[in-house]
């Protein structure tokens, strides 16, 4: 009967091991899981100004575009204008 609850004894031993080293390995792999999580909040909030950034390039690009038509728009006005005869007819009677 002693034997018995050695044995009993010994085997909760064992299992209260298993279960330490099975919680330990478990708080390595949370803190490996918040470091990338960690990581990737970085990683992310870097994309995010990457493209705000990028956006604001875009629109830039793209009121540079509109001036530059807007340019050339008003210069063939005034080509037309010159040509067109404001002060020597240009050709028209």
């Amino acid at each position: 009967s002693s034997r018995q609850a050695l044995e009993q004894a010994r085997v909760a031993v064992e299992e209260l091991d298993d279960m330490k080293a099975t919680a330990k390995r478990l708080e390595e792999e949370n803190g490996d899981l918040r470091r990338q999580a960690r990581q990737a909040e970085k990683e992310q909030r870097s994309l995010r100004s990457r493209a705000e950034g990028l956006q604001e390039e875009r629109l830039l690009a793209e009121g540079q575009g509109l001036r530059e038509q807007s340019q050339a728009q008003v210069a063939r006005v005034a080509s037309l204008e010159v040509s067109g005869g404001h002060g020597g007819h240009g050709g028209r009677c």
